[in-house]
């Protein structure tokens, strides 16, 4: 199949060979020409031979137009190839695992990654606040730290089995680019696949971090509520060991008068 650009360039060549032909015929001269008046044939070798030289150097042109035009041609070709978008796009898959990884995240039991919600649960629950109140009230403190840290580390199993969900997404993703990258006609394909491989690279330390972050947040809470724990203790044993007062000694009277 002949694209466009080489077919005008096969036109304008037999145009041009056409021309060449018509000002040979045009330029040399009639067949009365070769006839003196005498009745002999004149011949002219040097009208002959610059028209022969002028139609070469015609020829030699045109041949020059025409490798001109090829070159044009498949330079708009190469223009064409390189400038073709990439067929495949991994952006709405990589959306997906983010916002499920993004999810879990978000379904933080109890304490959630905000700031707020933390620093009011350990200015209200933990460190020097696990030994205020009665003993009942220690107590159901104790127990809710306790369940706190039980949640945080099944969240943090959560958030670890999302991700590793996303690892089968993701390798799919990964032999599709590649393969779009090694298939690729043009330079602006393989930018592109390289763009998207980049953002599946992204996604995969976002899984990461968000796995980092859970595993550290339950054993954050951990820590907490042993340290509170021990703080708890401590001012049990204060109670415990506090007598009051002690004994003091008051007059007693045995016998009524």
């Amino acid at each position: 199949m002949i694209h466009k650009p080489m077919r005008s360039a096969l036109f304008a060549a037999t145009i041009l060979t056409s021309a060449v032909a018509g000002v040979t015929t045009i330029t040399a001269p009639p067949a009365h020409a070769f006839f003196g008046g005498f009745g002999g044939i004149v011949y002219d070798p040097t009208n002959h031979a610059e028209n022969l030289l002028t139609a070469a150097r015609a020829l030699e042109q045109i041949n020059n137009q025409i490798a001109q035009l090829q070159n044009e041609a498949q330079m708009l070709i190469n223009q064409a190839r390189n400038l073709a978008s990439l067929p495949h796009s991994s952006l709405g898959q990589l959306q997906a695992s983010v916002q499920r990884t993004q999810q879990l995240l978000s379904e933080a039991q109890r304490i959630t990654h905000a700031v707020a919600d933390i620093e009011r649960a350990f200015a209200e629950d933990y460190g020097a606040a696990a030994g205020t109140g009665d003993f009942g009230t220690r107590i159901r403190g104790a127990r809710e730290r306790w369940e706190t840290s039980i949640a945080g580390f099944e969240d943090a199993l959560r958030v670890q089995a999302g991700v590793v969900g996303n690892i089968d997404s993701a390798r799919a993703e990964m032999q599709a680019l590649v393969a779009q990258s090694q298939g690729a006609t043009g330079a602006l394909q393989a930018t592109q696949a390289g763009n998207q491989l980049l953002a599946l690279q992204s996604t995969q330390m976002a899984d990461l971090t968000a796995a980092i972050a859970a595993q550290n947040r339950a054993q954050a809470l951990e820590a907490a509520r042993r340290a509170s724990a021990e703080e708890q203790a401590r001012e049990n044993l204060s109670r415990f060991l506090d007598y009051g007062t002690g004994y003091e000694p008051t007059a007693v009277r045995m016998f009524q008068n």
